[in-house]
């Protein structure tokens, strides 16, 4: 690869001859000359469907005629944009920036090159100029008009009404009709004519910036948006579509996304003839292999594939535009193609810097004409709104990148014009930011052999810089961090919107650290009506449960698919009835989303009571939900299918037992098939709430008690396979950590508690785990060994039994005798509150037994039964930590085993959790961004944060696949930190377990008493209520 020649300036980079390519990068620099010679025409078609000749000289790269395009139209963020054309082989392709024009379009008089957006930001508040989203917008318009652009008929109504507002102004039915009939924005437009005409009502006094802006928040939820599709095969021969975005390289089987490879996960990207290879980092828990092939239709369509994903590594990923390879001597092997122009760190640092003029331009069909880069009269509302905080992210491509410090930004009000001085519509522009950390050393080239393409991040230093001010890091709706390196006016929106967040890992690393160096004043305004934090909380747990679908229907049927270890009727049980529930989700969360944006960036008094409300989006689809009633009957059957599957057929055992050690399968298995029920009663706890806030005047009143009555009588009808399927549950995951039993999941079987106590013998207290049940009561000990499982040493019947505290008689505080018929123990709790747990529950237990017809079958394979009591010179509870030899059921293999359950956590924290524990947590799911500080870091991280089974799960963003890591909370302590911890934060909450403490930091006071609720059910459990009678004893 040869040394790489550091560079003067940013300027001189490409590496080539001082008269070939331009670099905006030093202002008051002028561009080279371009080279003599012939003059060529060629035509380039805009986004506005006009023409436009250039006479370029035809030696001339590509960059000259780009650069002429993008002065033409006084476009300063031109780096998006690109010209694609088709070749000589009809293939469209990309032009190349530092080839020769004639050497690339054959026959320039026949052509018409496009000029059209190349590189779509993960957000679009990351165009800082009014004039890139105008050309945005056009560009999901035509790619509406085009088919590309798929999405359900809401979205598309709404998003040709913000094309509308900006064409012609505010409503007037006879005017959209009109318009509707001459302009074709989508296939099949007149189904949607009435719904878009509505919508347009909405939009009265929008600007046409503010349309953009809002057509742009639309279009970039949508899965298709910016997305180009290259049809291939894979191994199997399957068909299938590759496509390139800023995250990385996904896979499309029609206009579904079924997989993503980040670029944090890709090694190598290559070509070798139809063939493309990507060469993935090693992943012990990753079901995929180490390269994954796809074949093309022909040797050009793979290597431009090839290109256009370089390009977007190299833009989205690096700091600096990749330097060039120092050309062979003799013998040149593979592509030399490399990445040419700024990346979009340096196009956002030099839009900051304010290397630029101020411009008017027109836009085609409106009626207003706009003032480049929002600079014009601001409201008040404008000039008062608080910063948006930045940070700089570590690129992770090469092993021990670190990352470099974070940025700050500081900005001064906005200017006002005078008084009498007429302007457009109030809007702001970005303010020069004082210099942040810059990386020491260039980012290194992603080499680009055509045989073996290396794409790597270098590891970006950072230099020491003063202490400068740092912005508060707000969480917003969309669980995301506000851009970093990107000096955002809060009022780039015209709404005040706040950024959403961020996909590239360039420009999000949202575990940076933060300083503590904060201004309050620049928080971001949430609406403050405690509805909309409810409804927030109903979209962020909906991502969440989108996910765990996921598991189901993405990762499991395809790691199914892969290997015949299921039956096809066990799969035609589970994945039909999974489906279903998650096409109608993922319409759900757009529909929440969509209320949401609006609900936030809404300041039209007259418009304020239509979108300032969620009851009539969740009537709708607790409506729908009553149809998919018929799947979710299906799930217990499901469940117990799969659990009988696994009991007769050991290859599907070792099949599911691989997949839940994959970094997906974050919970059992069969907890995901559960899921969808316990989905229900989070929808019924948000309404609730939500009833409860609103007085009954209230507009949203009705919808909401409306749809808790019909969510009402759906958790009525499934109340009973509920708690029956989670008795079942919990017991096939307790008969995965134990070994030595035989028999666990019995009809009329109740789990009760687990937990740890010491057991007194003749060494002395010892720790076990016992687990209560209704009809009997077992305690274990932790072996040593690969499985990390528990062996059952004995079992005490209830029947019979009885139970008396003897702390007197043996000395041991928190002590308690158990006399069975054949057997007694003397058993130790932690605590005095632990000890009242377990007396609650054994005797509850005990008098269930008695009620029953006898005492419990056997349940050990080959233990023998424990008869001496503990005061005895020869103990019976001889046994060690490694005796696991003894027994040789079917559940004892040295396999590799979850060691992070329940029972583990129980064990290590020596405390104990109920099943009416287990049911609290499963209403008390929570998930969103929280900010996470430790006892002697100065910095916040921000994190996405999932509340489930009693354990936080850390991502970093919402997007993420598996977590990054976990905390248990069993046995930790919540509080609220003291005056003498300096923290000087709102809303605040502190976990501490021994010397391991934590801070975390929520966005409002509602998510952060919901925060504090959630946790607190799962640091303090519940003693034991009768929830189940023994009427209600379970038969499966």
């Amino acid at each position: 690869m040869g040394e790489i020649e550091q560079r003067p300036t940013p300027g001189s980079r490409l590496g080539a001859p001082e008269n070939s390519g331009i670099s905006t990068l030093e202002r008051g620099q002028k561009p080279p000359p371009t080279p003599s010679g012939k003059l060529v025409s060629i035509k380039i078609q805009m986004l506005d469907d006009t023409q436009e000749a250039f006479e370029v000289p035809q030696r001339a790269p590509g960059k000259v005629l780009l650069d002429a395009v993008c002065s033409h139209l006084n476009l300063v963020e031109g780096d998006y944009f690109g010209l694609e054309f088709p070749d000589h082989k009809k293939i469209t392709v990309w032009l190349d920036l530092l080839k020769p024009i004639v050497k690339q379009i054959r026959r320039p008089k026949h052509v018409v090159v496009r000029f059209v957006v190349k590189f779509f930001p993960p957000d679009h508040t990351q165009l800082q100029e009014e004039l890139t989203r105008y050309l945005f917008a056009l560009q999901v318009k035509q790619d509406l008009a085009q088919g590309r652009l798929t999405c359900n008929d809401t979205s598309a109504a709404l998003l040709i009404s913000h094309i509308v507002q900006s064409e012609i102004g505010d409503f007037d039915e006879t005017l959209d009709r009109e318009h509707l009939a001459k302009n074709k924005y989508i296939p099949q437009q007149d189904a949607l004519e009435d719904k878009i005409v509505e919508f347009h009502h909405n939009h009265i006094g929008q600007t046409p910036a503010e349309s953009d802006f809002q057509l742009l928040e639309i279009a970039r939820r949508l899965e298709m948006y910016g997305i180009r599709l290259h049809p291939a095969k894979d191994r199997e021969g399957t068909k299938i579509n590759l496509a390139v975005a800023n995250t990385g390289i996904l896979v499309f089987q029609g206009f579904t996304k079924i997989n993503a490879f980040n670029w944090a996960k890709v090694r190598k990207l290559s070509f070798k003839r139809k063939r493309f290879l990507i060469k993935l980092r090693p992943d012990a828990n990753s079901a995929y292999q180490d390269t994954l092939e796809f074949l093309m239709a022909s040797r050009d369509f793979c290597k431009s594939f090839w290109k256009i994903c370089v390009e977007h590594h190299a833009f989205f990923r690096l700091f600096e535009e990749p330097k060039p390879k120092p050309k062979p001597v003799l013998f040149s092997r593979g592509s030399s193609f490399r990445f040419s122009g700024r990346t979009q760190k340096q196009v956002l640092d030099y839009v900051k810097e304010g290397g630029h003029k101020k411009v008017q331009f027109e836009r085609k069909h409106s009626k207003i004409h706009s003032i480049r880069s929002l600079a014009s009269q601001p409201t008040e509302l404008n000039s008062e709104a608080p910063d948006q905080s930045q940070q700089s992210a570590s690129l992770t491509f090469g092993e021990g990148a670190e990352s470099p410090g974070a940025q700050s930004c500081q900005q001064g009000k906005e200017p006002k014009l005078p008084p009498g001085e007429p302007g457009p519509h109030p809007s702001p522009t970005p303010r020069r930011s004082p210099a942040g950390n810059k990386p020491a050393d260039g980012a290194a080239s992603a080499p680009t052999e055509e045989e073996e393409e290396v794409v790597k991040d270098r590891t970006q230093q950072s230099k020491p810089q003063p202490p400068q001010p740092s912005t508060e890091l707000s969480v917003n709706s969309q669980g995301g961090a506000a851009p970093a390196n990107v000096t955002l006016s809060p009022n780039l929106s015209p709404d005040t919107k706040q950024a959403s967040p961020l996909i590239s890992p360039l420009l999000n690393d949202q575990a940076c650290p933060r300083t503590d160096d904060e201004d309050e004043g620049r928080r971001k305004r949430f609406p403050t009506d405690k509805a909309y934090f409810i409804a927030k909380e109903v979209s962020t747990t909906e991502r969440t449960y989108l996910k765990d679908l996921e598991v189901i229907t993405s990762w499991f049927q395809s790691t199914v698919s892969k290997e015949d270890s299921m039956p096809e009727a066990l799969k035609s049980l589970i994945f039909p009835n999974f489906e279903p529930l998650h096409k109608f989700h993922t319409s759900f969360l757009k529909e929440i989303e969509q209320r949401l944006a609006l609900w936030e960036g809404r300041s039209n008094a007259q418009i304020r009571g239509d979108y300032q409300r969620i009851g009539d989006v969740m009537l709708k689809n607790v409506q729908g939900m009553k149809h998919l009633a018929a799947h979710l009957w299906k799930h217990g059957e499901a469940l117990e299918a799969l659990e009988n599957g696994i009991k007769s057929s050991r290859r599907l055992e070792n099949f599911c037992r691989d997949f839940e050690l994959q970094k997906v399968c974050y919970l059992p298995l069969n907890t995901f098939l559960l899921r969808p029920l316990h989905r229900l009663m989070h929808y019924k706890q948000v309404l609730e709430r939500l009833c409860k806030h609103y007085p009954p005047s209230h507009h949203d009143f009705r919808d909401c008690r409306a749809a808790l009555a019909e969510i009402t009588e759906m958790v009525a009808q499934l109340h009973g396979t509920m708690i029956k399927m989670e008795n079942f549950q919990k017991l096939h995951e307790l008969k995965k950590d134990l070994i030595g039993i035989d028999n666990l999941v019995v009809p009329g079987r109740e789990f009760i508690r687990l937990g740890s106590l010491s057991k007194l013998s003749g060494k002395g207290l010892q720790q076990r785990m016992f687990f209560l049940f209704n009809d009997v009561l077992l305690y274990t000990s932790r072996g040593l060994t690969a499985s990390n499982q528990f062996k059952v040493h004995g079992q005490l019947p209830l029947y019979g039994m009885t139970i008396e505290e003897s702390e007197d008689e043996w000395g041991v505080p928190h002590c308690l005798t158990l006399r069975g018929q054949r057997q007694s123990i003397i058993v130790a709790a932690s605590s005095r509150s632990e000890m009242e747990k377990w007396v609650e529950d054994i005797q509850m237990a005990i008098d269930l037994a008695e009620k029953s017809s006898g005492p419990a079958p056997e349940l050990l394979a080959s233990s023998p039964p424990d008869n001496k009591s503990p005061d005895e010179a020869t103990s019976a509870d001889q046994e060690s930590e490694d005796d696991l030899s003894a027994s040789r059921t079917s559940l004892e293999r040295q396999a590799p085993h979850r060691g992070n359950t329940m029972v583990h956590v129980c064990w290590h924290r020596n405390t104990s959790v109920s099943m009416v524990d287990f049911s609290i947590a499963v209403e008390n799911q929570l998930s969103g961004n929280l900010l996470r500080k430790f006892k002697n870091s100065n910095g916040w991280q921000k994190l996405w944060v999932v509340f489930t089974n009693f354990c936080l799960f850390f991502y970093k963003s919402h997007q993420d696949n598996h977590p990054l890591a976990s905390l248990p909370l069993l046995g930790y302590s919540l509080t609220i930190p003291s005056e003498s911890e300096n923290i000087h934060k709102d809303h605040v909450f502190k976990l501490h377990f021994k010397s391991h403490v934590y801070y975390f930091r929520a966005e409002s006071e509602y998510t952060f008493e919901r925060w504090m609720e959630v946790i607190r059910s799962a640091t303090s459990s519940s003693s034991r209520a009768p929830v189940l009678s023994h009427k209600e004893s379970l038969v499966y």
